[in-house]
């Protein structure tokens, strides 16, 4: 008798052995493996001025595939830099929102949406803002991702969050792009759209967003 509970214990220990560890490497590699979502059912909208963020949005459009939607107002921010800045800064001070030229029908069909976005002046800029406010997200993955000067992404992932506070918001992309105020605009070219290129896979592969 006691021979034969020694050789079950025995047997429970190799199944632990072996097996367990099987197991748990099985479950890790499921749950790294990316989610697939149907390309119909993905949305990139993004607003871009030098066209740096244009292109990472073509980038992820690219990869996954979906909608891919530029984000225009109804009265275009002036081409000078200085008058566009200044303009900005008194939009954010009173929370003016622009009315979009841009309109999305059936924005409740859309699973995934990626919002693409330049910081302008720390922030989140009015245009988006407008588009979040006008758009039920509710229960969506909202993916940002971003361009800036330099100087980051500021408060700008912070603020897609709060006017997303029902969707799931992964962790967002941020690239340095191009330095408008010192004249330097579009330099997602060469190299550099190489090296962003494969970051931005990276990142995508990361927060577990594919097609089939």
């Amino acid at each position: 008798m006691r021979s034969k509970q020694s050789a079950c214990r025995a047997f429970l220990s190799l199944t632990k052995t072996i097996w367990l560890p099987l197991l748990l490497g099985l479950m890790t590699s499921y749950s790294n493996a990316q989610t697939p979502v149907d390309k119909k059912k993905i949305l990139i909208v993004y607003l871009s001025r030098t066209k740096n963020t244009k292109t990472v949005a073509e980038m992820i459009y690219q990869k996954v595939g979906g909608t891919l939607v530029e984000l225009e107002t109804e009265n275009p921010y002036p081409g000078d830099y200085q008058k566009t800045v200044d303009q900005v800064a008194e939009e954010n001070r009173t929370g003016y929102l622009p009315p979009l030229k841009t309109k999305i029908d059936s924005v409740e069909k859309f699973d995934v949406v990626f919002i693409g976005f330049p910081t302008w002046g720390m922030e989140l800029p009015p245009p988006m803002k407008s588009f979040l406010r006008q758009n039920d997200l509710k229960g969506k993955t909202v993916v940002p991702f971003n361009t800036n000067a330099g100087y980051g992404v500021g408060n700008g992932f912070n603020t897609v969050k709060g006017l997303c506070p029902e969707s799931r918001v992964p962790e967002g992309f941020s690239m340095e792009g191009g330095k408008e105020r010192d004249g330097i605009l579009f330099v997602m070219e060469g190299e550099k759209h190489i090296e962003v290129q494969k970051k931005v896979v990276m990142w995508l592969e990361k927060i577990k967003i594919a097609h089939p």
